[in-house]
């Protein structure tokens, strides 16, 4: 009886051991899998702050683009260098109207997302709430009123459709009418291989325009990648974990939402 016992113990812990062992072998492939793609084509990022409003409101979860740009250190996730050169691998020219994320040139750690605005050797002013490039006013069009929810408050404003020289056109928030700090700037060259970055709620967003806000003008080595798709939109004061509240609270209108 003794012998039967240890051989049973036996076969049950080397049963165990092949259990393990094929666990490990169907797992750690798709680990590094996600780890790749996570790391060199696509990425989630929330969004924590309202400066992209109304394109991108606070709890919107989208997805990044790794490659738009090509990869730089800046590309990798937790600023990991893995790159044997300097710069960028297979560099792809952003295109003015892009929604990107990049990280912040002031500390090169904080991710920021913002619409490139300004490209290379561009003149970017702001006159009265309207966005000159290169000294010629893009097109405005009133859309009419928009309620931004800050908080508990709702702050009236107006929103717009913008179009850029490049026929794009997305929507913008202004609450002062014009004639905020931020809507009334000097002329800001962007110097060679960087980008000028506006928020989309024009009178609520660090950006380049504001010297203070360490945004400035944007290296190319700094993108992330470019902003395509929500996929996940929860209000509230709700962090996206929290499952239950996802009946009440998800924004089901957001959900699969292309970032343009």
């Amino acid at each position: 009886m003794q012998k039967k016992t240890l051989s049973f113990s036996t076969d049950l812990r080397a049963r165990g051991t092949n259990i393990a062992v094929d666990a490990a072998k169907t797992l750690i492939p798709a680990i590094l899998i996600a780890l790749l793609v996570r790391t060199f084509v696509i990425e989630p990022f929330n969004i924590p702050s309202a400066s992209m409003v109304p394109t991108l409101d606070v709890g919107d979860y989208m997805f990044v683009w790794k490659m738009s740009y090509g990869l730089s250190a800046d590309s990798l996730p937790f600023g990991l260098s893995l790159l044997p050169v300097p710069g960028r691998l297979f560099f792809q020219r952003p295109h003015r109207g892009d929604v990107v994320v990049f990280k912040l040139p002031r500390d090169n750690t904080t991710d920021y997302v913002k619409r490139i605005i300004g490209l290379p050797g561009d003149r970017i002013q702001v006159r009265h709430g309207v966005l000159y490039i290169n000294d010629a006013p893009v097109q405005l069009r009133r859309i009419g009123g928009y309620l931004f929810h800050d908080h508990g408050l709702a702050i009236p404003a107006i929103e717009y459709e913008e179009t850029l020289p490049n026929g794009r056109s997305h929507r913008i928030l202004q609450f002062d009418y014009g004639e905020g700090p931020l809507e009334n700037t000097p002329v800001f060259v962007v110097p060679p291989g960087h980008y000028f970055m506006m928020g989309d709620n024009r009178d609520d967003s660090a950006d380049s325009r504001d010297p203070s806000s360490g945004v400035g003008f944007v290296p190319a080595q700094n993108l992330e990648g470019r902003a395509v798709l929500i996929f996940f939109s929860i209000g509230g004061a709700s962090p996206g974990w929290e499952f239950w509240k996802w009946p009440f609270e998800v924004r089901y209108s957001r959900l699969l939402t292309g970032i343009a």
